[in-house]
C-alpha cells in the first residue's frame, strides 16, 4: 500500500522545517548536479534560506556567465534595440536591490526575534545594542509627543482661566452697575417719601391752625363769664385806665 499525498503547507516547527530544508536542499543539489552530467545542460541553482544563507550550483565556471546568457536569453529577445552593456547594467541593478530588499527583510525578521538560531554571541550581542537603540528612540519620541500634549493642555488651561477671569470681571461690572441702580433708586424713593411726608405735615398744621384758635375761645369764655372788658366799655385798654 502506497503512502498518501501530502499536503504542501509551511512546517510551524523550526527543528523540523530546517531538517526538511537541509535534507532537500542537498538532494536539489545533487539533482542538478546529475542533470548537467547526465544531459549535459548549462545548470544553474541558487537557493536563500529562511536566515538569508545563500546556496548555489553551476555547472560552468561561474554562476555569473549563467546569469548573463539568461539575461541576454530573456531580456534580449524583448528588448533589442537596446544595447548589450545596458541591459547588462540594468540587470545588475536589479540583482543589487533585489538583494538589498532580502537582506532587509531578513533583518526584520531578526529584530521580530526569528531566525535566530545561527547567530553566534558577537551576532546576539549587536543585534541586541541595535533593538536598544531603537527602544531608545522610541521612548524619546514617545515622551516628545507626550510634552507636546501636556504643553497643548497648559496653553488651553491658560486660555480657559483667562476666559474665566473676563467673564468674573463683566459679572462684578453688571453687578456693580445694578447695585449703583438699586441704590440711587432707593435713594430716590427715600427723597420722594420725605418730601411727601413734609408736605403732608404742613398742610396738617395749617389746617389746624385755621380751624382752632385757643385764645379767641378763651377770651370768648371769659367774656361770658365775667362781662365786658374795661376796654369795650370805655373805648380805651384797661392798663390806661390803671393810670
Amino acid at each position: 500500500m502506497g503512502r498518501g499525498r501530502v499536503e504542501l503547507k509551511k512546517i510551524e516547527n523550526k527543528i523540523n522545517r530546517q531538517v526538511t530544508f537541509t535534507k532537500r536542499r542537498n538532494g536539489l543539489l545533487k539533482k542538478a548536479y546529475e542533470l548537467s552530467i547526465l544531459c549535459d545542460a548549462e545548470v544553474a541553482l541558487i537557493i536563500f534560506s529562511t536566515r538569508g544563507k545563500l546556496y548555489e550550483f553551476s555547472s560552468s565556471s561561474s554562476i555569473a556567465k549563467t546569469l548573463e546568457r539568461y539575461q541576454r536569453h530573456s531580456y534580449g529577445a524583448l528588448e533589442p534595440s537596446h544595447h548589450p552593456k545596458d541591459t547588462q547594467r540594468w540587470y545588475q541593478e536589479y540583482l543589487k536591490l533585489k538583494a538589498e530588499v532580502e537582506s532587509l527583510q531578513h533583518s526584520q525578521r531578526r529584530f521580530l526575534g526569528e531566525e535566530l538560531d545561527d547567530l553566534e554571541t558577537k551576532e546576539l550581542d549587536q543585534l541586541e545594542i541595535q533593538l536598544e537603540m531603537s527602544l531608545k528612540q522610541i521612548r524619546s519620541a514617545k515622551s516628545q509627543t507626550m510634552f507636546d500634549q501636556l504643553s497643548d493642555l497648559q496653553k488651553k488651561e491658560e486660555l480657559l482661566l483667562e476666559t474665566n477671569q473676563a467673564l468674573r470681571r463683566k459679572l462684578e461690572e453688571s453687578n456693580a452697575a445694578l447695585h449703583w441702580t438699586w441704590e440711587a433708586s432707593d435713594q430716590h424713593s427715600l427723597q420722594y417719601s420725605r418730601q411727601a411726608e413734609g408736605f403732608l405735615q404742613r398742610n396738617n398744621i395749617v389746617a389746624l391752625e385755621n380751624s382752632y384758635h385757643p385764645a379767641e375761645v378763651s377770651n370768648q369764655e371769659n367774656g361770658i363769664n365775667s362781662g365786658p372788658e374795661p376796654e369795650a366799655a370805655s373805648g380805651f385798654p384797661s392798663h390806661w385806665m390803671m393810670l
